[in-house]
């Protein structure tokens, strides 16, 4: 009696990350439109592309892109939406990075560098879905001030859900 019933939770368990899969608005590919963009200081990237994927409770993030003086950056970590530290790999204003979902269409982050927080900000997903507003303040390894506002376009067909 005991195997199905662990069959029937493993079951529940599959089909609640298909439907987190299938209803977060977060998941998918976003390109920066560094037009609407507004860095401070300054200068924005010249590029810049976030793939949201669905991780068991939580996403995988893989970020690319181009820096403003032309160097290929790219970083990634995989966070649960509970507030706790996750190592980040690739970044080197950042080490680790905690996501707090308060509602399905805000996130709140905290990013810290060997065990300072150096950054917070607040991801915010458009109702419908297209665009991602993403509002940074902190400092950056340089140790600057920054206030950055980086706006995200859903690529539709690109890792969509």
């Amino acid at each position: 009696m005991k195997a199905p019933v662990a069959l029937v939770v493993g079951v529940v368990a599959l089909s609640l990350s298909a439907a987190q899969a299938q209803t977060d608005p977060l998941l998918g590919t976003w390109v920066m439109n560094v037009a609407k963009s507004h860095y401070s200081p300054g200068p924005p990237p010249r590029n810049q592309t976030s793939v949201y994927e669905a991780a068991g409770q939580g996403v995988k993030v893989t970020v690319t892109g181009t820096s403003a003086d032309g160097k290929a950056t790219a970083y990634s970590f995989t966070t649960k939406f509970d507030g706790t530290d996750v190592p980040v790999t690739g970044n080197p204003d950042w080490d680790t990075t905690s996501f707090k979902r308060t509602d399905n269409h805000t996130i709140e982050f905290t990013r810290k560098k060997d065990g300072k927080v150096v950054l917070t900000g607040t991801m915010v997903l458009a109702k419908d879905g297209t665009t991602r507003t993403v509002t940074t303040t902190g400092v950056n390894a340089k140790g600057e001030k920054i206030h950055n506002v980086g706006v995200y376009e859903r690529q539709a067909g690109r890792g969509t859900n």
